[in-house]
């Protein structure tokens, strides 16, 4: 009897080690792949970049980016009201309709945080999509999910393009993107640097469009044009050896804008002058707080943006899904929705999975408020 007790401990550490090593295998691959070190062609073109020097990427607005250092109080406020930043009751969820999109017309479905898909004249494109469970480099710890994904990332239809604003856990998702390698024949579009994490995750080559600010490429007929925004970048304790960004889309007719994550800067009024007015901006409105006010906007600003930009519609994106800062959980489309009706401002916020038809918009009926526990 003892003997085969040792046998069953000496069989369960060796599963224990084997599960132990499958894990730190996924954490190294997590954390990406030094650009500089990827290739001489990329890594010239990181070095000649406008936005490199000092062997990192900077932000090349006056204002300063950089995270406060941490309140003596953060580990009281990180324990207080805890319950207040996840949604009181279950948030509903809505499944889109299958169907080919319109030739002429402008679409999105918003999936839960940044995860976004846009139907454009007749094309679709996929914003920094996240399927996985956790956001972070071990699906052990990090922040979770706070609601299901709408449809499993196979039901998404077939797009043309997938759209990446930079490295962090919630915006480049290992697990997704493998998946996405897969199922999709679609490119990658990427700041410049980014492309070394997928090719290290077995993304075809041919399948990497790396971009610097300002460059631009044409993908099914839709002109993609990468722009400035106010961030940092970094999976490790190393940062900002990948350029992050925002990006424009633009049809022949219809025009996007997806901010990515960013603080509020004077750009947006350039970028509107030089690649708007758009039909539609994707703009972050979570995960602010007065310790980073230089890298996320709050609602407020991504207001003003919005309309430094020249926009008609804005879809609030950056919130509800994951618990990212210390505010409420409703709180940032509160204050968005308020600030939209104070300057008139045109807002459609949507149900994760549910799609919105620019054309055919219906009034903001507050969903997020009548979510019970």
């Amino acid at each position: 009897m003892a003997g085969m007790r040792t046998v069953r401990r000496a069989l369960a550490g060796g599963a224990a080690l084997a599960v132990a090593g499958w894990a730190l295998r996924d954490v190294r691959a997590e954390l990406g792949v030094r650009p500089l070190s990827s290739g001489e062609e990329r890594a010239s073109r990181i070095r000649s970049s406008p936005q490199f020097k000092d062997g990192v990427f900077h932000n090349p607005m006056p204002e300063p980016t950089s995270l406060a250092a941490p309140s003596p109080g953060l580990l009281r406020e990180l324990a207080k009201d805890r319950e207040s930043r996840r949604p009181p009751g279950p948030i509903p969820l809505r499944r889109p309709a299958a169907g080919l999109p319109a030739a002429t017309g402008l679409n999105a479905v918003w999936y839960g945080h940044a995860s976004t898909l846009v139907e454009i004249e007749g094309r679709r494109v996929l914003f920094d999509p996240v399927w996985s469970d956790r956001v972070s480099p071990t699906r052990f710890v990090g922040p979770r999910r706070l609601h299901p994904l709408p449809v499993p990332l196979e039901e998404v239809p077939a797009v043309d393009a997938i759209v990446i604003s930079h490295d962090h856990y919630d915006h480049l998702d290992l697990a997704t993107v493998r998946r996405l390698t897969r199922i999709s024949r679609a490119p990658f579009l990427v700041p410049l640097g980014i492309g070394a994490h997928l090719e290290r995750w077995g993304v075809p080559l041919y399948r990497i469009v790396e971009l610097d600010w300002e460059e631009e490429t044409t993908v099914a007929g839709l002109r993609f044009v990468a722009t400035a925004a106010r961030h940092f970048s970094g999976r490790s304790l190393r940062r900002n050896d990948t350029l992050w960004g925002s990006w424009v889309v633009a049809g022949a007719h219809r025009r996007v804008f997806y901010a990515g994550d960013s603080g509020y800067f004077e750009g947006y009024a350039k970028i509107g002058a030089d690649h708007g007015p758009f039909d539609l901006t994707l703009m972050p409105i979570g995960a602010y707080n007065a310790a980073w006010p230089d890298i996320h906007m709050n609602p407020e600003e991504a207001v003003n943006a919005h309309v430094q930009l020249g926009g008609s519609l804005l879809l609030p994106v950056h919130w509800a899904t994951f618990t990212l800062a210390l505010h409420p959980w409703s709180e940032p489309v509160d204050r968005l929705w308020r600030e939209a009706k104070a300057r008139d401002v045109k807002i459609a916020v949507p149900r994760p999975g549910e799609l919105v038809d620019t054309a055919s918009l219906p009034s903001v009926d507050a969903w997020w408020q009548a979510v019970q526990s």
